[in-house]
C-alpha cells in the first residue's frame, strides 16, 4: 500500500509554522546574556533615580531567570566549620572555611574573594 503525499494546502501549512518556529526559536545563552548586559548598562546610564535605577536592575535579571526558564536552583551546603549553612546556585565552590580572617583590631571578620590571598599582617 503506498502512503499519498499530502495535499498542496496542507504541505504549504506545515513548511509555513516550520519556519514561523524558526524565526521564534529560544534566543542563544549568549545572546540573552548580551541583552542582559544592555539592560543593566541602560539601567545604569546615570538617567535614573536610584529607586527607579535599582528597579531597573531587578527586571532585567527577572527577564534573564524567565528566559532561561527560571533561577536557577539553590543548593543548601554546610560550612567547613559546620556552623552555618549557605546557600548557593548548584556547581559553586565550597566555602573552605579559609576565606575568613580576623581584622588587626579584632573587631571585624573580614570575607575574602576566592581570587585574593589575606593581607599581610
Amino acid at each position: 500500500m503506498k502512503a499519498s503525499p499530502l495535499p498542496r494546502p496542507l504541505f504549504l501549512l506545515g513548511a509555513g509554522l516550520a519556519v514561523a518556529a524558526a524565526g521564534f526559536a529560544q534566543p542563544s545563552g549568549d545572546a540573552l546574556q548580551q541583552r542582559y548586559e544592555r539592560e543593566i548598562a541602560a539601567c545604569n546610564s546615570g538617567k535614573l533615580a536610584a529607586p527607579a535605577r535599582e528597579a531597573c536592575v531587578r527586571a532585567a535579571g527577572n527577564a534573564l531567570d524567565r528566559a532561561r526558564g527560571g533561577p536557577p536552583a539553590e543548593v543548601p551546603q554546610p560550612s567547613a566549620d559546620g556552623r552555618a549553612t549557605i546557600v548557593a546556585p548548584p556547581g559553586a565552590a565550597p566555602s573552605s572555611g579559609s576565606d575568613a580572617i580576623t581584622s588587626r583590631d579584632g573587631r571585624a571578620t573580614i570575607v575574602l574573594p576566592p581570587d585574593r590571598s589575606a593581607p599581610p599582617r
